[in-house]
């Protein structure tokens, strides 16, 4: 009998990690809907969980790609400007696809006061502005605040300057990379159990019963995300790498979506992207730098957050939309998107800027942010899960477009 555990345990760990994943979300919902005191109280596994991915992923993008650029070797491609042209392909896209179905299937709003404290930014030049600002950021306070901008311009800036150090300093900066990656590792391992913990204590805290009384809102915002990563996306890939791109879609959206979902943050899901970008045989130099990168500025689920909800309160108050207006409006929303912060909820805050290209005014606006809070139990995971995914997906249709790959892609 005292066997029994350990064999279970055995069992457990000889699981792929999605399917241990799997095993914690079911638990989680099984606990939250049969002993909810229980679930609330496993709560912290999960906000623990994603308080060490967001610790390490600062130091990890640091480490990492400064060491990249260190020891790159001459005449090796990093694809990072074919990577960049399949983000701002993707993103508009996604905004394109959020105004046709919002056009097809309109959704309107009962406008409440939550939110009202938050302060959205001035306009496009505003959020350009602090982008700038995020640059040139100190970096100590960058790794603070996870300001992921920052630490890619201190990363790249070190690893320049690293190339022209002597070869044990390049040696000392790639083993520190490696360490920092074994960290990683071991934090990402904990995924089930955070999973776990995340479930039981979302459903016990807000249950899924607020969300009817949005669920056609929902419908249309989950829909526009399944059908961008499951048609659109898969279509890019295929124009880029010319054989079936679903193998590649589905593996991204379930090694990366699956954790992305329930961790709600580009950021925090850095690290397992990065994991799996080197399971795939993706060269590190160009993995290293194109997930944070993506993290930051590949952000088709917030352009359709920000097109479908800015529809929604127009639809709401009558203004009537332009095929002009309706193409203007998925460009800001496509730049907006790429100025969203990579944390929970953070495209929510860019809707009164795209609401003001139809003079509604910033105390409307900010009530329909308040409806995105409430349905961000789902929207904000759906939205993440298609950001961070396809930061991988088409990092890895680049590389096999130019055909520099360690292994072959699944």
């Amino acid at each position: 009998m005292p066997h029994k555990p350990n064999a279970f345990l055995h069992l457990f760990d000889r699981l792929t990690l999605v399917s241990q994943i799997f095993i914690g979300l079911v638990a989680g919902i099984a606990l939250a809907a049969f002993a909810p005191a229980a679930a609330a109280a496993v709560g912290f596994l999960g906000e623990a969980f994603i308080s060490a991915l967001k610790a390490v992923a600062p130091v990890l993008v640091l480490v990492l790609v400064a060491a990249s650029i260190a020891n790159h070797r001459h005449g090796q491609q990093t694809h990072i400007r074919p990577i960049l042209l399949l983000y701002l392909i993707g993103t508009f896209s996604a905004a394109v696809v959020a105004v046709i179905a919002s056009s097809l299937f309109p959704s309107t709003l009962v406008l409440a006061t939550e939110g009202a404290q938050l302060v959205p930014p001035g306009g496009i030049a505003e959020v350009l502005k602090n982008l700038l600002l995020s640059v040139v950021d100190n970096p100590v306070n960058a790794l603070l605040r996870g300001n992921f901008i920052g630490i890619l311009a201190w990363a790249i800036a070190l690893g320049l300057a690293f190339r022209h150090a002597a070869e044990g300093s390049k040696q000392f900066l790639g083993d520190l990379a490696g360490a920092v990656t074994s960290v990683v590792r071991l934090v990402i391992r904990l995924a089930p159990l955070g999973i776990f913990g995340l479930v039981a204590g979302t459903l016990a805290a807000s249950g899924l019963g607020v969300l009817l009384d949005y669920l056609h809102l929902l419908t249309v915002l989950i829909g526009c995300m399944l059908l961008v990563a499951l048609v659109v996306n898969p279509a890019i890939v295929y124009w880029k790498i010319r054989r079936n791109p679903y193998p590649l879609t589905l593996t991204c959206l379930k090694e990366s979506g699956i954790t992305a979902f329930f961790t709600r943050s580009s950021a925090a899901n850095i690290p397992v992207n990065l994991q799996l970008s080197q399971r795939l045989g993706l060269h590190e130099e160009t993995y290293a730098v194109s997930i944070p990168l993506g993290a930051t500025i590949n952000m088709a689920g917030a352009a359709i957050t920000i097109t479908v909800l800015t529809l929604a309160a127009v639809n709401t108050l009558d203004i009537h939309v332009d095929l002009g207006s309706a193409i203007l409006l998925s460009v800001v929303a496509a730049v907006c998107a790429c100025g969203a912060s990579g944390v929970a909820g953070g495209s929510l805050l860019l809707i009164p800027l795209a609401c003001a290209m139809f003079g509604i005014p910033n105390d409307i606006a900010m009530q329909v942010v308040g409806v995105g809070f409430i349905i961000g139990i789902l929207q904000d995971s759906a939205e993440t899960a298609l950001n961070s995914s396809t930061d991988v997906l088409f990092t890895a249709a680049a590389c096999e477009a130019q055909g520099d790959l360690r292994q072959p892609l699944v």
